[in-house]
């Protein structure tokens, strides 16, 4: 194999490990991938945490995990940087949806920004339930960045809202 021909062949391996790799990426990630959309209010002025929350990334990941065992099924999500009173959670028949505000938490005043990763605004996750839950019974609470959420199984269907402590 002549040395054209051994480049030819390193970068089509290559290429082809880099898509394989976008594939999987793009797959897993596919529901994590959130739009926040910012938060216009008429009665703040353009201050920093404003126009952070103007300049910042419209897309962030909210990473999940649900599982189930015989009475409950149970989902994380990682919300990092809010408070149990930013979220609002439903169930409607057998899909959860979460929505919730993340704010910009600055504690400077002045300079300027070089990077600016962080997602703020509204959002909203809804990933559907594989068997019927009871909401009455469904529980949440958020700690160190992660919104954990029980919901009890049963054989009923209805909708409801679950509050965070």
């Amino acid at each position: 194999m002549s040395t054209l021909d051994q480049l030819r062949h390193g970068l089509n391996h290559a290429w082809h490990n880099i898509a394989e790799g976008w594939q999987q990426l793009s797959e897993r990630t596919a529901q994590a991938l959130t739009r926040f959309n910012p938060i216009h209010r008429a009665d703040e002025s353009d201050s920093l945490p404003v126009q952070v929350e103007r300049n910042a990334s419209r897309w962030g990941l909210l990473a999940a995990e649900m599982h189930e065992d015989d009475d409950n099924v149970y989902v994380r999500i990682e919300a990092p940087g809010m408070d149990a009173q930013n979220f609002d959670i439903q169930i409607l028949d057998n899909v959860l949806v979460v929505r919730g505000e993340k704010r910009v938490q600055s504690e400077k005043s002045e300079g300027r920004y070089h990077l600016m990763e962080c997602a703020y605004g509204s959002f909203e996750r809804a990933m559907n339930i594989p068997t019927h839950v009871s909401e009455n019974d469904t529980t949440a609470s958020y700690k160190k960045g992660v919104l954990t959420i029980t919901l009890p199984k049963t054989s009923q269907k209805k909708s409801s809202r679950i509050s965070v402590s």
